[in-house]
């Protein structure tokens, strides 16, 4: 649960401009998570979320630029593996299926990693498309995602 909380909370400060604390509770809230002001508040801490000033001059919360290396690994394939079901492509376009609700959150975390070789990608609810330079690239991602695949926890996998 915790896992797919912080997935959530990637999430929301990714597609919304979260200011304070209280509004990413609200916000999680809405979507379905019984949490109380501390979990929020850890939660921030673990995933080292900082303030920065957006475009408007508004401070919002958003992952640490330093912080996206050891780390962001960690978080992406604990994010990853708790969200994608299958991988696939077909020429030089990798299609993700995830489980409902989870295709933006693990794009995000996807895109994070900054793969070689993507030129972009695109989250629907359960589905991410990834944009790749060749067919040959496509593969080795394939590849190295499915690996990921199998790094969950055995007492996780059904």
């Amino acid at each position: 649960m915790k896992a797919k909380r912080h997935a959530k909370i990637l999430e929301l400060i990714s597609a919304h401009e979260i200011d304070t604390q209280e509004e990413l509770l609200r916000r999680l809230r809405g979507a379905g998570f019984d949490v109380t002001q501390a979990t929020v508040s850890r939660d921030i801490k673990e995933l080292r979320l900082i303030k920065t000033l957006s475009g408007d001059g508004r401070y919002r919360y958003a992952t640490s630029a330093e912080e996206l290396s050891s780390d962001m690994s960690f978080k992406f394939l604990s994010i990853f593996s708790e969200s994608v079901k299958t991988v696939d492509y077909a020429g030089n376009i990798v299609v993700v299926k995830c489980y409902t609700g989870m295709a933006n959150a693990a794009c995000a975390a996807l895109d994070s990693i900054h793969w070689n070789g993507v030129v972009g990608t695109l989250a629907g609810d359960d589905t991410i498309f990834v944009l790749i330079r060749s067919e040959h690239r496509a593969l080795e991602l394939v590849g190295e995602l499915k690996k990921l695949m199998n790094k969950k926890d055995p007492a996780m996998r059904q």
